[in-house]
């Protein structure tokens, strides 16, 4: 892998992460702003390091080690690395089980935000998806029906996988529709900082899977993967204490993350089934999809 080839998946991988973490970095900066400035320097310094070094260091790791356990940990580490035939064969023979996995899950994410979440309009039909809200299980398992029976031609762990991304999509979107309802309860006096701080980092670890499962599109190599994602927490973080308010009046940033997330779940989906993509494919589709959603927002505030 050459230097260019790395410097693009790092960019892109904490692009994608920053973006995608926006709605996290709003909820913290509003409930932070209730909390006393000991407990806010404690929160920005400690709990930045859990999520960069626990959540966005041991996830990927461990989602590697866990699809390819005969590597064992620092394997499971070094794989994508690794001038060992046998090496790169376990990690080929994984991989499609881990970008199904990714893949379903990514592109549940995405028809979830179309279908149900309040959203500023940015292309045509959104209005319209928007207003068919109760079509949204109904898509989503007939989605996952084919995938099933497609894999399932294929290998019946293959459909297994597809099985793990959409329980992992249901169990996460719990706990963020729990967030949301729990926000209000969070920004009023009388829960004690330290309360707030621990559900703080609750919804960091819930709001990072995305990020972490999304990466794969960009590549296996856990490495990199670390890297970009925790530079894009880091970002996330200085939005956090800066100017929260100035990042909203970029109106269809989110558009930008969800499209893009639409692409790279595809792009997995596809890639489980055998179809191959260079490497810039991912990069490329995410630096897309936020530049015109980015553009889209200046032209929104002008």
């Amino acid at each position: 892998m050459g230097f260019i080839n790395i410097i693009l998946i790092i960019a892109g991988l904490c692009l994608f992460e920053t973006i995608s973490s926006i709605d996290n970095a709003i909820i913290n900066a509003e409930v932070l702003s209730t909390m006393q400035a000991k407990a806010r320097k404690w929160f920005l310094l400690w709990g930045m390091l859990f999520a960069v070094f626990v959540i966005r260091g041991l996830l990927p790791w461990l989602i590697v080690w866990l699809t390819n356990t005969s590597l064992g940990p620092l394997g499971a580490l070094t794989a994508t690395f690794s001038a060992d035939p046998a090496v790169a064969a376990a990690i080929e023979h994984s991989a499609p089980l881990l970008l199904m996995a990714g893949g379903v899950f990514l592109v549940f994410l995405f028809f979830h935000w179309l279908f149900l979440e309040p959203k500023n309009y940015g292309l045509w039909g959104e209005k319209f998806f928007h207003s068919q809200g109760v079509w949204f299980y109904a898509v989503i398992s007939v989605l996952l029906a084919v995938i099933v029976w497609l894999s399932l031609q294929k290998n019946p762990y293959l459909a297994f996988a597809a099985v793990i991304g959409s329980t992992v999509f249901f169990i996460t979107h719990g706990f963020k529709e729990n967030a949301a309802a729990k926000e209000k309860e969070l920004v009023k006096e009388g829960l004690s900082d330290i309360s707030k701080i621990l559900y703080l980092e609750v919804i960091d670890a819930t709001f990072s899977i995305d990020g972490v499962l999304g990466a794969f599109a960009f590549t296996l190599a856990v490495p990199l993967i670390l890297i970009g994602n925790s530079l894009g927490a880091i970002v996330v973080r200085q939005v956090t204490i800066s100017n929260i308010e100035r990042i909203k009046r970029f109106v269809f940033l989110k558009n930008g993350a969800m499209y893009s997330i639409l692409f790279l779940g595809t792009i997995m989906l596809l890639d489980g089934f055998g179809f191959k993509f260079p490497f810039w494919v991912s990069p490329v589709a995410t630096f897309t999809a936020i530049s015109y959603f980015f553009y889209k927002s200046l032209k929104f505030r002008a």
